[in-house]
C-alpha cells in the first residue's frame, strides 16, 4: 500500500474516534446521565468504605488472622543450623597404588561447612523449642533468632528420627509460648495459618495462611519420612525453611508442626503436610522428661487388602491385613491370627492400612487397645494389651526377613505380588503358558516403583536381578539377599491387547 493510501486510512480512524467521543458527551448532557457516569466512576475508584456502605465490612475477619500472627509470632524462632563434613578431592585409582604418583592423588580431607535453614516454636518459657530431626539433625552448631531479633546459641534435648521430631533449648526464661490445640477439634475445611522462615533467613518469620484440606494421610512416600504420623495436609503455603514451624488454628492453637511438601518442582504447589499436634505431645514430652521415646508394640506384620478380598468380606478398603505375628508378641497372646483383617482400633475405622502403624505406635507401652476384626468372614472384638517396642530388635528381624509392626517388604517397595495362577492368566488373557512369574496385583502410586520403575497392576515380573522368577517365595527368597540401598533389575512381561510387552527395569531395596 502507498504511504499516501496509508495516510488516508489514518484520517479516518482519526475521525470516527472524535465523532464518537463527541456523540457520547452530546448524549450525556442532553439526556441528564453526566452525573450518574461520574458518580459511578468515582465509585469504581473510591477506596472509602463510608462511600460504599453496601460493601460488608471485612475488618473484623481481617482481625482475627492480624490477632493470631501478632500473638503467635513471638512464640516462633528461625533456626540455623551448621553441618561439617569430609571429603576427599581426589580418589587413587589402583593403577597408582604403590608408584610415586600415589601421593599426588592421596589428598588429605578436606573440611565442608554447611548452613541450613529451619523453624520452630518455644512450648515452654523456660526455652524449650519443638522442631523438625532433618532441621537440627547432624548439626555441630545451633543458632536461634527470636522474633524480636535476639540470637542464642541452642542445645539439642532430644530427637526422635522416627517421626522427624526434635527438641533444642535456649538458655533463659519468660520466653513467649504457644498453646496446644485438640486433635479431635481438627476438620477438614477449617482455616489455619503456617508460620516459619521460608527460602530465606531474610523471611523470617513469614505467615501463611489457609485450609485444612486433608486428615489422616498417609503414604509408603510420607512414611519414610515419618514413621509413626498420619498428616494434616494443608493448602497454607510451606517452602523448605518452613519445616518445624507451627501451623494453628484460628485461636492462636498449635495444631501441628510443618514438616513435608509434595512438589514435582522443588517448591510449594499447594499440598503441605504437618505432623499432629498429639504426635507432637506425645513425643516431645518424652523427650524433654526422659530423653527417649517408647512406643507401643503390636507384633504384626501386615499388608493392605485386595479389591476383591473387602468385596467378598465386605471390609472398607483401608483394613489392613494380618500376614504374620511375631512368637511371643501382644498380638500372640491376644490370639490374633495371620490373615485376620483388622478394620478398626477402639472404634476408629481403618482408612488406610498404614494407619495401623501410626495409631499403635503413638500409643505407650501397657496400653490396652480394642481391634476389630473380620477371621474368614466372621466379625471378632479383640482386647490387646500392647508391648513395648524395641527399635534394634524389630530392625534385626527385618534384615533377618521377619518382620513386626511394618508393612511387608514388598509393601515397602511400593507393590503386592501374587503368584501366576490359572485364574488370573484368564484375567490377564496370557494364552502363552511358557511365561511364569509374579503378578502384581496392587501398586502404591506414589511409590518409586510406580513412578520411577514404571511398574504398574498388571505386570507379571519374571526375573529379579538377572534370576528367573516363577513364584512369589522365588522373589522373597532373591529379594532377601539384596542389602538396603541395592538396586537390582528385573523383567517384566506386560500384557496388551492378547499380545505381551517385555521390557525391563530397575527398582531399589528400601534401607
Amino acid at each position: 500500500m502507498s504511504l499516501k493510501g496509508k495516510a488516508s486510512i489514518a484520517v479516518i480512524v482519526v475521525v470516527t474516534f472524535l465523532a464518537g467521543v463527541l456523540t457520547t458527551t452530546l448524549g450525556t448532557n442532553i439526556f441528564g446521565v453526566a452525573d450518574r457516569v461520574g458518580s459511578d466512576l468515582q465509585a469504581s475508584t473510591s477506596t472509602s468504605s463510608e462511600e460504599r456502605p453496601d460493601l460488608p465490612d471485612a475488618s473484623p475477619f481481617e482481625e482475627v488472622f492480624i490477632g493470631v500472627a501478632e500473638s503467635v509470632n513471638p512464640a516462633v524462632v528461625q533456626i540455623r543450623s551448621e553441618r561439617v563434613s569430609e571429603n576427599r578431592m581426589n580418589e587413587i585409582h589402583p593403577f597408582f597404588e604403590g608408584t610415586p604418583f600415589e601421593d599426588f592423588f592421596d589428598q588429605q580431607p578436606r573440611e565442608f561447612r554447611s548452613n541450613a535453614l529451619g523453624s520452630g516454636v518455644i512450648v515452654r518459657s523456660d526455652g524449650y523449642i519443638i522442631t523438625n530431626n532433618h532441621v537440627i539433625q547432624n548439626a555441630e552448631e545451633l543458632e536461634v533468632k527470636l522474633y524480636g531479633g535476639d540470637y542464642y546459641d541452642a542445645e539439642v534435648v532430644g530427637t526422635d528420627p522416627n517421626s522427624d521430631l526434635a527438641v533444642i533449648k535456649i538458655d533463659g526464661s519468660d520466653f513467649p509460648t504457644i498453646p496446644y490445640g485438640s486433635i479431635n477439634n481438627i476438620r477438614i475445611g477449617q482455616w489455619v495459618m503456617a508460620f516459619g522462615s521460608p527460602l530465606s533467613e531474610d523471611l523470617g518469620n513469614t505467615v501463611t495462611a489457609g485450609i485444612v484440606s486433608g486428615l489422616g494421610r498417609t503414604s509408603l512416600a510420607l512414611s519414610r519420612l515419618n514413621t509413626f504420623s498420619s498428616f494434616i495436609q494443608t493448602d497454607a503455603a510451606i517452602n523448605p525453611g518452613n519445616s518445624g514451624g507451627p501451623l494453628v488454628n484460628l485461636r492462636g492453637e498449635l495444631i501441628g508442626i510443618n514438616s513435608a511438601i509434595f512438589s514435582r518442582s522443588g517448591g510449594y504447589q499447594g499440598v503441605g503436610f504437618a505432623i499432629p499436634v498429639d504426635v507432637v505431645d506425645n513425643v516431645t514430652t518424652q523427650l524433654i522428661d526422659d530423653g527417649v521415646v517408647k512406643r507401643a508394640f503390636l507384633g504384626v506384620s501386615f499388608g493392605p487388602v485386595s479389591p476383591a478380598l473387602a468385596d467378598a468380606f465386605g471390609v472398607p478398603r483401608g483394613a489392613a491385613q494380618v500376614e504374620s505375628v511375631t512368637e511371643g508378641s501382644a498380638a500372640e497372646e491376644a490370639d490374633l491370627r495371620s490373615g485376620d483383617i483388622i478394620t478398626a482400633i477402639d472404634g476408629y475405622q481403618l482408612k488406610d492400612y498404614n494407619q495401623l502403624r501410626t495409631i499403635i505406635g503413638n500409643k505407650l507401652p501397657g496400653a490396652t487397645v480394642k481391634l476389630d476384626i473380620v477371621r474368614d468372614g466372621d466379625v471378632k472384638e479383640l482386647a490387646v494389651k500392647l508391648g513395648e517396642r524395641d527399635e534394634d530388635a524389630i530392625a534385626g528381624a527385618i534384615n533377618g526377613g521377619t518382620e513386626s509392626d511394618e508393612p511387608s517388604e514388598m509393601n515397602r517397595l511400593g507393590i503386592e505380588i501374587r503368584d501366576l495362577t490359572a485364574s488370573l492368566r484368564r484375567s490377564l488373557q496370557l494364552d502363552d503358558e511358557s511365561i511364569q512369574g509374579v503378578v502384581v496385583s496392587s501398586i502404591d502410586e506414589s511409590s518409586d516403583a510406580y513412578r520411577e520403575a514404571d511398574l504398574r497392576r498388571g505386570d507379571i515380573i519374571v526375573e529379579l536381578d538377572k534370576k528367573e522368577v516363577t513364584s512369589v517365595s522365588d522373589f522373597e527368597r532373591l529379594y532377601s539377599d539384596l542389602d538396603g540401598g541395592d538396586h537390582f533389575l528385573v523383567r517384566v512381561m506386560r500384557p496388551a491387547r492378547g499380545a505381551t510387552r517385555s521390557f525391563i527395569t530397575a527398582l531399589v531395596k528400601p534401607e
